[in-house]
């Protein structure tokens, strides 16, 4: 199982930015391991993102932001699901995490 959060590293939105390093942040001081993947440039994993997104998911209008949390296929959720699952302490649930991992990889 492999945590992935698809980003963007050029975004031009403040909010954006600033949830993607709240999410990248919180799993690097809770040593849960994850690889980074940027959408920014490379097509095929900026499809992939929106098509293994939940139709539900998808907002009436453009594409979901990042950033996007996996593991593995699975989708987890968004910022917000992963806003609600850190104030509610059911992180490691969302996440579908047994235990803690350790270690960041970077994919680009």
């Amino acid at each position: 199982m492999v945590i992935q959060v698809y980003i963007a590293s050029s975004s031009g939105s403040v909010a954006v930015k600033k949830h993607q390093q709240e999410v990248l942040g919180f799993l690097e001081a809770n040593r849960i391991s994850f690889q980074e993947v940027d959408i920014t440039n490379v097509e095929d994993k900026r499809l992939w993102m929106y098509q293994h997104i939940p139709p539900e998911k998808h907002p009436d209008k453009g594409n979901p932001l990042p950033p996007q949390i996996f593991n593995d296929d699975h989708y987890c959720g968004d910022y917000e699901d992963f806003f609600q699952s850190k104030e509610n302490n059911t992180v490691f649930t969302f996440l579908g995490l047994g235990c803690q991992a350790s270690v960041k990889d970077s994919e680009a």
